[in-house]
């Protein structure tokens, strides 16, 4: 006979909780204020709500501009990238929203630049250098000005090719700096030779050799000149005796004259004496002939030896 199955133990009771439904909802509830609360947080933060002024500036491309980035004024944003298009004139117009209390920094005469470094995210820019200037009108349209390092490369490797081979050439064996920097070795060489910068300005030692030679020749001929004119018994000496002879003739011709002039006189007071006043007359001629003769033959001796005479000689035809 079958004995009858023992007891089992009962499993513990789950007492159910309250309002279950409700706390769910308000959970619920909680969650999406929280959502909401931190898209209107970052709604405000990026300035969806704030005042804002429209800026449009014109370039040639748009590479390295992306929605969403600042553009700056020294070094603090002042405005937003909201989107890029293509104009019909295939120029890129980049719109900016301006919040209006930043406005103020930028003047009718800005000016705004898009900066591409090697290294690095584009970067737009703003200049304002006279901050009295007239404000910048809204749906202001402005041509940025580019300043891409990278768009230099293909003229620095054009330059520094030009530049190499300006060098290659320079460098050559056939160039003129090589032919010259052998002049100039040529020239210092000269230059340090026997007869030091004579021989460099002269081209050569044979040169200043034959130079040298002709100096001492000419200095020779200049002392022998010295001597025969200046020296004793040379041309001047010969030279001022003659001259004091010339004097000593002239002072006896000076005598002739005057006693001419004496016998004259008294011709012209006796009349009676004309017969011995033409003997003295004849006597007197004859003794101014010689006096002329003698300076004439003194006259000849100074022009031959005279080294300068010309021939003072008139030919008659």
């Amino acid at each position: 006979m079958e004995s009858p199955p023992e007891p089992t133990p009962s499993s513990p009771t789950i007492k159910p909780i309250a309002h279950v439904e409700f706390k769910a909802m308000l959970l619920l509830a909680l969650m999406l204020t929280l959502v909401c609360g931190f898209v209107l947080y970052v709604m405000v933060a990026r300035g969806v709500f704030e005042s804002t002024q429209r800026l449009v500036l014109i370039s040639d491309d748009s590479e390295g501009i992306i929605v969403g980035m600042d553009l700056t004024f020294a070094g603090f944003p002042v405005g937003r990238v909201q989107r890029t298009e293509l104009a019909e004139d295939g120029k890129v117009r980049i719109l900016i929203d301006i919040p209006s209390k930043d406005a103020r920094w930028l003047r009718s005469s800005s000016v705004f630049t898009m900066e591409r470094g090697v290294v690095g995210e584009t970067r737009l820019r703003a200049f304002s250098g006279i901050l009295t200037d007239p404000p910048l009108p809204p749906n202001s349209e402005r041509t940025v000005l580019r300043g891409d390092a990278t768009a230099e490369f293909p003229q620095l490797v054009a330059t520094a090719r030009d530049l190499l081979t300006n060098l290659s050439n320079m460098t050559a064996a056939d160039s003129s700096i090589n032919a010259s920097l052998g002049n100039l070795r040529t020239t210092t060489e000269r230059l340090n030779g026997r007869y030091g910068v004579l021989g460099g300005l002269l081209g050569g030692e044979d040169n200043a050799r034959k130079l040298i030679t002709t100096l001492d020749r000419t200095n020779a001929l200049l002392a022998k000149a010295d001597e025969r004119v200046f020296g004793k018994q040379g041309l001047m000496d010969e030279t001022q005796t003659a001259i004091r002879q010339l004097n000593a003739i002239l002072n006896d011709t000076r005598a002739s004259l005057q006693k001419v002039d004496a016998i004259l006189a008294e011709a012209q007071a006796v009349s009676t004496n004309a017969r011995v006043a033409t003997t003295d007359l004849g006597a007197l001629r004859k003794e101014v002939d010689t006096s002329l003769r003698k300076v004439s033959q003194l006259v000849d001796e100074i022009n031959r030896k005279w080294p300068f005479a010309r021939d003072t000689e008139i030919k008659l035809p």
